[in-house]
């Protein structure tokens, strides 16, 4: 008899690389930001928490890669949400993130957001971002160490990154950044998205007007 193995309710991650390189202006603009203090890992092993001075960097510079990111915004939506009505959805903040040597990534969610998303500037070696099942309960309350890990017995999942990736993921989905072990600086552009418009349904008392 056959048998098949099914998996329901998928967490998506939305993955696309941008065809271009950074322009010579991005590229002065980032330069710019990072000098200026404007990048700053989440979590500093090595020091206290950064100060972020720039959390709307989308607001005054880098305008095409904000269009890129806002063109696989609507992908996306288009592909995983699926609304029946049409909310506008937009980026409200936009931050870089520098992760100079010794440095990570907290695991954290995106709070106050429909959307996450990151863009990378620059990447190091077998770079990746480290995404966690917080809800990951399969087996109960019992543990089984697996002999090979897989989609159905991992509580996380380690993600590869390059450079002029742009992934997009459910803001809830707590993720980090391992230790930047390599001699030079990590570099990405971090998002949230929320959306204005009609959510809900009169007949079914949850409708919300934003």
């Amino acid at each position: 008899m056959k048998s098949e193995l099914h998996t329901m309710f998928p967490v998506p991650v939305y993955a696309t690389k941008r065809d271009s390189e950074l322009s010579i202006e991005e590229e002065k603009e980032i330069e710019d930001l990072t000098k200026r203090g404007d990048g700053r890992a989440i979590w500093n092993m090595r020091k206290e928490k950064g100060t972020l001075i720039n959390s709307n960097i989308f607001d005054t510079k880098l305008s095409n890669l904000k269009e890129f990111c806002e063109e696989h915004i609507k992908k996306y939506v288009e592909q995983v949400i699926n609304p029946e009505e049409e909310p506008d959805f937009y980026i409200t903040q936009s931050w870089l993130n520098v992760a100079r040597p010794g440095e990570s990534n907290q695991p954290h969610s995106h709070q106050n957001s429909i959307i996450g998303g990151v863009f990378y500037i620059a990447t190091i070696e077998n770079d990746n971002i480290q995404f966690y099942n917080t809800k990951f309960t399969p087996h109960g309350s019992f543990h089984f160490e697996p002999k090979e890990y897989n989609i159905w017995n991992s509580s996380n999942w380690f993600f590869p990154v390059e450079k002029n990736q742009l992934l997009l993921f459910p803001s809830w989905l707590e993720h980090s950044v391992k230790e930047n072990e390599s001699d030079k600086d990590r570099i990405s552009i971090a998002f949230n998205v929320f959306a204005k418009g009609i959510f809900g349904r009169k007949d079914l008392l949850n409708e919300l007007i934003l």
